[in-house]
């Protein structure tokens, strides 16, 4: 199975603007992928995985559907995740 940078499928699924910004994210230590915390940019995602960030003072738990192959509009970006209800 195939994979994708992090900060680069966070930026193609528009969570962050820029990828300089989905990497200073990934970096911080701000993201979960599988309940572990995420300290690299380069970090692995692969569909199925289960991705947990903060979206303005909430948390938002993400199953990944599918890898970008760039940043689309917004309805395209929206089918590389689903929302994972609490």
């Amino acid at each position: 199975m195939t994979g994708a940078r992090i900060d680069k499928w966070l930026f193609h699924a528009r969570f962050y603007r820029t990828r300089a910004l989905a990497q200073a994210a990934a970096g911080a230590g701000k993201l979960r992928l599988n309940g572990v915390r995420v300290e690299k940019p380069a970090q692995t995602v692969r569909p199925g995985d289960i991705l947990t960030l903060g979206r303005g003072g909430d948390v938002l738990a993400l199953r990944i559907l599918a890898l970008g192959e760039r940043r689309g509009p917004a309805p395209e970006a929206r089918r590389l995740y689903e929302i994972v209800a609490d």
